[in-house]
């Protein structure tokens, strides 16, 4: 089974690659990076047409370059600036960067291995792919289409008669069921309501003329633990900054959970509340995080209705209603909604992740919030990266 290119855009990945890879061409050009692929559910089986046409897909993406109106369309985002764009005008994705294998039980290898400028941008393009390919050939496409469709229609209505109150971004590039698929479903969300306010998918963004929409990711916080001058446990502080300096100010939603919250909270001290319009859950128990970040911006006499909570943990909508419900008179409160938007068919949706694992050839990780959701291919360093983020917190806290 042949299908037709998956990707045919690089602007068809989430906005923050581009703002985490503007930091880095300025910043940190000299750092390597290591991405590995993994898939969370039980017994999922790529089969090897599968994996040929992953290995197909990637080397089409690799023949793409950006074209005029896409770079002009990345230079009119008021953060993004002139002399990256002109980078991009000579870069491109190259297949030497990329590995694909099949075990005989069918599980999925895929890593990355290159310029950390470069390797990151793989993500959300092998995701796209990946998840593409993989509902296309295990199942009748035509039928999880019309299922998403019926869903989507059940969506818009709640959302226009008043079930669902809350405004949202549209997060659903990494899991969507394909690239057609998420096309739909951002023109109808926010042609068809007022509650979509725009998306993470660049090229959906320049399309339907919507706000894109996105800051960085735990990769971002990441890389920091392979640059040897920096303790382990300050990389948030140091991230923080370099992304500050970058932007003066703009573009400024922190994420917190990279190595827990608790710690995150540490170095997001006064300057950092207030240059800083908001802050991003992924992980843990959404309301005591609220709360949690609430009390910490009224200990420095910051009102917290001045301030933006984003959730984005695995929503659906009434998930976020609850939240929205429970914080909306005490601070600004919007979601980024991803699978249950781009993925939601009469089956269950992958719960697949790529993750940067190496930095300049030493293991980085991330903890989160939540302990299962921690992904490292070096345990010792897992441990100590626990240890470290431990001892720093009871010394603090004597």
């Amino acid at each position: 089974m042949k299908l037709e290119p998956i990707i045919v855009s690089l602007l068809d990945t989430d906005l923050y690659k581009f703002n985490m890879d503007q930091v880095i061409f300025h910043k940190h050009t000299n750092l390597s990076g290591k991405y590995y692929f993994k898939c969370r559910n039980e017994g999922i089986v790529f089969t090897p047409e599968m994996a040929e046409e992953i290995r197909e897909q990637v080397n089409h993406l690799c023949t793409l370059r950006f074209k005029r109106d896409e770079l002009d369309y990345l230079r009119s985002i008021r953060f993004i600036k002139n002399d990256y764009v002109e980078f991009l005008r000579l870069w491109h994705p190259l297949r030497d960067y990329v590995t694909i294998d099949l075990s005989d039980s069918g599980e999925l290898s895929v890593e990355v291995d290159g310029p950390l400028f470069s390797a990151m941008q793989f993500e959300i393009y092998l995701l796209e792919i990946i998840n593409e390919v993989y509902f296309r050939m295990a199942y009748d496409y035509q039928t999880l289409r019309k299922s998403a469709e019926e869903k989507l229609n059940a969506k818009i209505k709640a959302l226009n008669d008043g079930t669902y109150t809350f405004k949202f971004a549209e997060f659903g590039c990494r899991r969507r069921l394909s690239r057609e698929w998420q096309d739909v479903v951002v023109r109808r969300l926010t042609q068809e309501t007022k509650s979509c306010v725009g998306t993470s998918n660049v090229y959906l963004a320049m399309k339907y003329n919507v706000m894109p929409i996105g800051t960085y990711a735990h990769e971002f916080v990441q890389m920091y633990q392979g640059i040897d001058s920096i303790p382990l446990a300050y990389t948030n502080y140091y991230a923080m900054k370099d992304w500050y300096v970058e932007y003066d100010g703009d573009n400024g939603t922190a994420l917190t959970d990279t190595v827990t919250t608790d710690l995150f909270l540490l170095d997001f001290n006064r300057s950092m509340v207030n240059n800083y319009t908001g802050v991003r859950h992924d992980s843990g128990d959404p309301y005591e995080w609220g709360e949690k970040i609430i009390k910490h911006y009224e200990s420095f006499g910051v009102d917290p209705k001045t301030k933006q909570l984003l959730f984005s943990d695995s929503l659906n909508f009434d998930k976020a209603q609850a939240l929205y419900d429970y914080f909306k008179d005490r601070t600004r409160v919007t979601f980024g909604i991803g699978t249950f938007v781009s993925n939601d068919t009469c089956v269950e949706p992958l719960n697949i992740v790529i993750k940067l694992q190496y930095v300049n050839g030493r293991p980085v990780a991330k903890l989160s919030d939540t302990p299962g959701k921690a992904m490292c291919h070096d345990d010792e360093y897992l441990k100590y990266l626990r240890r470290s983020v431990a001892f720093r917190l009871q010394r603090e806290h004597e």
